[in-house]
């Protein structure tokens, strides 16, 4: 996969699915165009540390990190900005980050003409975030949510 420049890396950037090393190799060895970042985010994203019902199975969501009884991962809590935040603090510039949460998402669903980027006839879906990164507006197709 590292070495393959036609295959796109999904990666789960908490910190927790994959090693803050590796996640570094990945960017050292992909670029922007290659790599998609995901959340695998579960219900509880968003939630408190507590006890959750995933798919019939009881999880627990300690730190953040959410485990099932044997203490095996999962799923994330992981939210896609704070995602953004993490990549771009291993060293990916902004550009690279967002294309890896937009465009190369949308690439690969083939949707890019309506999704992943403002352009003439796509639907207007678009993040606002402030200088350190946090969202602070969001519209979906061009009309404001909050």
């Amino acid at each position: 996969m590292l070495t393959s420049p036609e295959v796109n890396a999904e990666l789960i950037a908490d910190g927790v699915h994959v090693e803050e090393g590796a996640m570094k190799l990945l960017l050292l060895a992909k670029d922007g165009a290659h790599v998609t970042l995901v959340s695998d985010g579960l219900s509880a994203t968003g939630m408190p540390d507590g006890k959750y019902t995933l798919g019939g199975f009881e999880v627990t969501v300690s730190g953040g990190v959410c485990r099932n009884a044997e203490g095996i991962l999962a799923g994330s809590t992981l939210t896609l900005d704070r995602a953004l935040r993490n990549i771009v603090a291993l060293g990916a510039s902004l550009p690279d980050a967002v294309r890896m949460l937009t465009l190369n998402p949308a690439s690969l669903l083939g949707i890019e003409f309506k999704k992943g980027s403002l352009r003439v006839g796509a639907d207007a879906d678009i993040l606002l975030l402030d200088r350190s990164l946090h969202l602070t507006g969001v519209w979906a197709r061009g009309v404001r949510l909050n």
